[in-house]
């Protein structure tokens, strides 16, 4: 689809402020040996008339992304994904095949995978070749609606410096190639830091700005589509959204619901500290990305440093620190997906029954069948 930048105005003109639309990617994988299976057409295809819509592809044929459509806020959203999500499990079920959730597969070769057949995804993986093939990855993206481009421009900026304490509390992906990667999001390491115009974005401040920036790429031939700027946190021209693509998929809904209420808050109050004109300095990308390495390589159970004071503190008090600033009504897990995966490494459980049970509980959680308390 050709970029139409004079039209992005217009999208976010009718835009209203806190709709939301949530997008969950799973590993669709064998149900012998949960490696991962090129199974999405079949899926896709065979989907019932109150499914089909809320399935799209991605890159690979051993993904499937479940969408909620927009929701007029988190509530309406959580609503739509859970009947969505109850229906992909049923359909799952009913095909032979399990759903994972964790930010990485833990030992199926990238170099098996195939790629879907879309003219965007034969754009992405004809321009970045080894990049695009070493992606095998699954995300949380959280679409929050916000009235005017200049603002959410603006929201983008001041989101910067939360995206570390948000993957810390998402990291669920410690391994990949079959190893124990050291890490707590090894997804962020394989996509984040490999894929160009990915990651913590620069600091834009207006709308003229960034569309100086987009033109350019235009211009140059640099991309053809706006989804080839993959940033961490994006203002979505063809939705009125930002986007906030920084998280690793959940191992449950549980937790994945309480991270996309965690989102779409700071972006409501990333855009009430804008209308009530709270000061705000752009910390220094160099800054920025001191808390992301923290993050992706010790997660919760890390440090974070806080760009105010100077001060280092727990990652968990970052967190804490953001829902108090967010007035978001969750709960933090006692451990997240990395920590109960290492925990359980550390007690001598294996990789492959740690996966396993992972998968056990995605599905007794996703599915409907868990009790929500």
């Amino acid at each position: 689809m050709p970029i139409d930048l004079d039209a992005a105005e217009g999208v976010f003109s009718e835009s209203v402020d806190g709709t939301v639309g949530l997008e969950e990617e799973f590993a669709i994988l064998d149900r012998d040996s949960l490696s991962l299976a090129p199974r999405f057409e079949e899926l896709r295809d065979s989907a019932e008339p109150a499914l089909a819509p809320h399935i799209t592809g991605e890159l690979i044929k051993s993904e499937i992304e479940i969408v909620s459509g927009r929701g007029d806020d988190i509530a309406d959203a959580l609503v739509r994904q859970r009947e969505a999500r109850r229906l992909l499990f049923a359909h799952a079920a009913a095909s032979g095949i399990e759903l994972g959730a964790s930010g990485t597969h833990p030992w199926s070769d990238y170099r098996e995978q195939e790629f879907i057949d879309t003219e965007h995804y034969r754009r992405v993986s004809d321009s970045l070749r080894y990049v695009a093939k070493r992606n095998n990855t699954f995300s949380l993206h959280v679409h929050v609606g916000v009235h005017g481009l200049e603002r959410a421009i603006r929201v983008c900026d001041r989101l910067r410096p939360a995206l570390p304490a948000l993957l810390a509390l998402s990291a669920s992906s410690p391994f990949v190639d079959g190893i124990d990667s050291g890490l707590h999001s090894a997804r962020t390491q394989t996509f984040t830091k490999s894929f160009p115009r990915c990651g913590v974005p620069d600091a834009f401040g207006s709308w003229t700005a960034f569309r100086d920036y987009l033109q350019l790429l235009i211009d140059t031939e640099s991309i053809v589509e706006y989804t080839q700027v993959w940033w961490s946190v994006r203002p979505h021209l063809s939705f009125g959204t930002v986007e906030v693509r920084i998280a690793d998929v959940q191992a449950t809904a549980a937790e994945s619901e309480a991270l996309a209420a965690l989102i779409s808050a700071c972006v409501l109050a990333a855009a009430r500290d804008i209308d009530a004109g709270v000061p705000f300095q752009d910390p220094a990308p160099r800054l920025v990305e001191e808390n992301m390495w923290r993050a992706i390589r010790h997660g919760m159970d890390g440090t974070q440093i806080d760009l105010t004071s100077g001060r280092v503190e727990p990652a968990r008090t970052a967190i804490e620190r953001l829902i108090a600033w967010s007035g978001a009504d969750i709960v933090l897990p006692e451990l997240n997906g990395a920590q109960r995966q290492r925990r359980a490494l550390d007690s001598g459980a294996s990789m492959q029954e740690i996966y396993a049970l992972l998968v056990q509980e995605t599905r007794a959680s996703y599915s409907g069948s868990e009790v929500r308390a």
